[in-house]
């Protein structure tokens, strides 16, 4: 394109060639037709100069088209690099005992992947509130006072993957449980040409998990979790010197100023039982997919920041 800037200096460029500095005192006549002559001389000039004007213009339009091109080869290099280091397509699992902080980490592995975490409570009345075929059959059963099967969980999972958000893949958190689940999602997703690429096994002792649990609170609707020592939230208050108690109505989200709540299960009794069943169910499924070499084990029990480039470290391609 052609600028003010450039169409002045040519036309300064011009006026100074073909009007020269001896034009002093003239006659009248004389002036005619020495302007007659710089004008012919200057349409003679301008239609020598157009060529290479036109060569400016293409040029400089080149450049910034360059430019655009360049921008968009860089995103898609950013783009690949990142698929490169994370791809193929990631069927994430993970495990860990209870408070082992799998609802820290799992926000942020969907921040770093662009894939969702998907929990089946929340599938399941996702499914229900839309009256898909599987959530009716899920809503007859719930209005029966039964259990949900593995068949109407797996039926769930199969539609919601379909979802354009899961085209890069998916994170399941609380499923499977069992062997018999696991071998359930492994024959539905090998009928979509996919299979679970990466088990993230999140490890801390047992022992370290009884403080963990009971000084966690949930904001139940995006499950952002906090801790009363650990993550307290921004509005945290507490009462007594000693022995600090925490005041239920000041524990809020952060981003959304919501109350947060406490699970009933989080307490030191149901721990012992649910420890007992991580081990006995969930553990095995571990041993279930070792052969595929997808088990990556995470400590968590050290400094957030260690874990987080842990969980990182697990992420990449074996």
């Amino acid at each position: 394109m052609i600028t003010s800037s450039t169409t002045t200096a040519v036309r300064l460029a011009s006026h100074r060639l073909l009007v020269p500095s001896s034009r002093r005192s003239l006659s009248s006549s004389a002036a005619n037709q020495f302007r007659q002559k710089a004008q012919a001389n200057n349409e003679e000039n301008i239609r020598r100069i157009l060529p290479y004007l036109s060569v400016a213009a293409l040029a400089v339009g080149t450049i910034h088209l360059s430019k655009k091109e360049s921008t968009a080869a860089e995103n898609k290099e950013k783009v690949e690099e990142k698929f490169a280091t994370y791809w193929p397509q990631n069927v994430m699992i993970l495990f860990g005992p209870p408070g082992a902080g799998k609802g820290t980490q799992a926000p942020k592995i969907e921040g770093v992947l662009g894939i969702p975490q998907l929990s089946t409570g929340d599938m399941l009345r996702a499914a229900v509130a839309e009256g898909t075929p599987v959530g009716k059959k899920a809503e007859a059963v719930m209005k029966a006072g039964g259990l949900v099967s593995d068949e109407i969980v797996i039926g769930i999972i199969e539609d919601r993957i379909k979802h354009d958000d899961c085209r890069f893949g998916f994170i399941l958190d609380g499923f499977p449980r069992t062997i018999e689940q696991a071998k359930a999602l492994d024959a539905m997703l090998a009928k979509e040409g996919a299979c679970v690429t990466k088990v993230i096994e999140f490890q801390v002792p047992d022992k370290v998990l009884e403080e963990r649990i009971t000084g966690r609170w949930i904001h139940k609707k995006s499950g952002r979790s906090y801790h009363i020592k650990y993550a307290p939230p921004k509005s945290m208050k507490s009462t007594g010197w000693f022995t600090r108690t925490i005041v239920p109505e000041s524990m809020k989200d952060d981003f959304t100023g919501e109350p947060l709540i406490q699970r009933p299960d989080d307490t030191s009794s149901a721990l012992v039982k649910r420890l007992a069943s991580y081990h006995n169910d969930t553990v095995p499924i571990l041993k279930h997919y070792e052969p595929a070499g997808v088990v990556k084990a995470v400590n968590a029990n050290q400094g957030m920041n260690d874990v987080w480039n842990s969980t990182l470290e697990s992420l990449k391609r074996n």
